[in-house]
């Protein structure tokens, strides 16, 4: 084959992924945007002190207990086994699904009963510090919440499941579009919260809640999850899925799957088991002090910081692992160093620039997003811990995409022992660190050990990839093309940290002579608009004589839509 031709399939396949990330990235959009008015009015409704620390503990617990149970094996092991069963299986991989769905099924079924059951014991594993007598309300509240939300782990596991079948077979919209679902709802149920209960005052920020203001959130927290699994199932039927129950199970290469979901069960433990120590961390920070910072502003803070990771490296993950599980298939390890490295590169130039920009944005942003009702006054403290995410940001994003070469490749094995080691990082660091500081520094400390410990797991994750593929044939002398990538988008990202700054310091300094230093969010809103345009604006004007040519096509693909929009 030629070098054109080569050079031509490869563009066209980079032109199709950025395609099908464009569908997908749009729905992240608006679930993002939807997502975060719902963290606008739950921090209104519940402030961010030990009030809102209860319910955003017991409503993450089911996810992460999904992640911990499931979730591995359904995100990254079954797309490839779904891709290798409808291309070698006689009825294009229909039997195996089925069985795939009933298995799961029947098994979270039985777990989420267990762990409703269990409730209380679960909550003393993540939030010992409510033990203490004088917060044995507050513990009551806790395991309330955790029997409403626990069942999500079910809708969660099933979710996700028929997404990834969906996705297997080319459908990557409704996965992305269904979460607005819950996020409407979840919206829908915080208005009538503050339309019932008002805002918390300042001795709520501090109380447990009512049963009714219990029964109310956990009950509309799970409604939110379970449609947005029902609406998954008229695409199923679309794509070609009928499902029918199968319970034979045995025998029918079930057995490489749960093989491979071994290794992956053992990355998510020892994922979870840091995930656990921060939750304990944070849970301990509000609780020990009125002014301390916990898990709602650190979730909170992770939620909008990641919203480049989602709409983008999300997107482009979830349509390229298909493509690179067929290559490894195929035993065509350069079409899979290709893919992956031109779609990190697509990732890492939108992040690295978003992550230089958030230093003059992020306190403006905070007071958009969280400086209303309860939260009005302590805005600002969302500030430290949005800037360090940054840089976390940019060690996940190469992180996770690598983990989609390893997956594919079928190397869960080198997976666990790579998560070993930013798991031990995280925990190690997050110890160190809030252990030496007060309690207002909770949050900030544990950002900090994200970002150190994704550092960690960014470099050996790399380093061990890039020698497996070139022991398997794949080609070299691509470090002196990542080499010249990198510095010229750190030199771009220096300019857009550099003209935000400027840009952030006239415009404070304007709104400051006018109305004071009390300005309203609108005001707040409008000057994160103003940084980041000029630091857009920036970024565009520098990459084509940069030569970042992943920027230029980022910008044509959106450019491309809205004229035939």
């Amino acid at each position: 084959m030629s070098t054109e031709a080569t050079g031509g399939e490869a563009a066209g396949e980079q032109r199709r992924i950025l395609a099908n990330t464009a569908v997908m990235a749009a729905g992240t959009v608006v679930s993002r945007f939807s997502g975060f008015i719902r963290s606008t009015l739950l921090a209104a409704a519940l402030g961010i002190s030990l009030h809102a620390d209860i319910f955003t503990v017991a409503n993450t617990v089911p996810n992460m207990l999904y992640i911990l149970l499931a979730g591995g094996v359904f995100n990254a092991v079954l797309v490839p086994q779904l891709v290798r069963s409808m291309k070698n299986d006689a009825d294009g991989g229909a039997a195996y699904v089925n069985r795939v769905i009933t298995l799961a099924a029947c098994f979270l079924g039985i777990v989420t009963i267990v762990l409703v059951v269990a409730a209380p014991l679960v909550m003393q594993v993540l939030v010992p510090s409510y033990n203490a007598p004088h917060l044995a309300e507050q513990r009551q509240s806790a395991i309330d919440f955790a029997r409403y939300c626990l069942p999500q782990v079910f809708f969660y596991g099933m979710f996700v499941l028929l997404g990834q079948v969906l996705n297997a077979r080319g459908r990557f919209g409704p996965m992305m579009w269904a979460p607005i679902a819950n996020n409407l709802i979840s919206i829908a149920v915080l208005i009538a919260y503050l339309l019932s209960f008002g805002p918390a005052t300042p001795e709520e920020q501090r109380a447990a809640f009512t049963p009714g203001q219990e029964a109310l959130l956990g009950i509309g927290s799970t409604a939110g999850i379970a449609a947005q699994l029902l609406i998954l199932v008229p695409y199923l039927r679309a794509a070609g899925v009928r499902f029918r129950p199968r319970f034979d199970w045995r025998g029918v290469g079930l057995g490489h799957t749960l093989k491979l979901g071994v290794w992956t069960v053992l990355f998510v433990i020892v994922n979870q088991v840091a995930y656990v120590v921060v939750v304990r961390l944070a849970s301990g920070g509000t609780a020990a002090a009125d002014d301390g910072t916990g898990i709602t502003i650190y979730s909170n803070v992770m939620l909008v910081v990641m919203v480049p990771h989602s709409i983008i490296t999300v997107s482009l993950a979830t349509a390229i692992l298909p493509r690179l599980s067929a290559s490894a298939a195929s035993g065509d390890l350069a079409r899979l160093a290709g893919t992956l490295g031109s779609t990190l590169r697509t990732a890492l130039v939108v992040v690295v620039p978003f992550a230089a920009l958030l230093p003059s944005i992020a306190l403006p942003l905070a007071q958009v997003v969280w400086g209303h009702g309860a939260t009005a006054p302590f805005f600002y403290r969302f500030e430290s811990s949005m800037v360090l995410f940054g840089f976390a940001v940019v060690a996940f994003t190469v992180h996770y995409l690598v983990l989609r070469g390893f997956y594919a490749l079928e190397l869960n094995r080198l997976v666990f022992f790579v998560q070993c080691a930013i798991a031990a990082t995280n925990i190690g660091l997050a110890i160190l660190f809030v252990g030496r500081v007060d309690p207002w520094d909770t949050s900030p400390m544990l950002v900090l050990a994200y970002a150190s410990a994704y550092t960690v797991g960014a470099t050996v994750s790399s380093v061990v990839l890039v020698r497996r593929l070139r022991r398997g044939g794949a080609p070299g002398g691509a470090s002196r093309r990542w080499g010249g990538f990198v510095l010229r988008l750190l030199g771009a990202s220096a300019v857009v940290f550099v003209v935000a700054r400027f840009v952030d310091i006239v415009v404070t300094d304007t709104v400051t002579e006018l109305v004071g230093r009390d300005a309203h969010w609108t005001l707040a809103a409008l000057e994160v608009a103003l940084v980041s345009a000029g630091a857009a604006a920036a970024l565009l004007g520098v990459a084509r004589p940069l030569r970042l040519t992943e920027v230029t096509s980022v910008a044509d693909t959106v450019a491309g839509r809205l004229r035939r929009g």
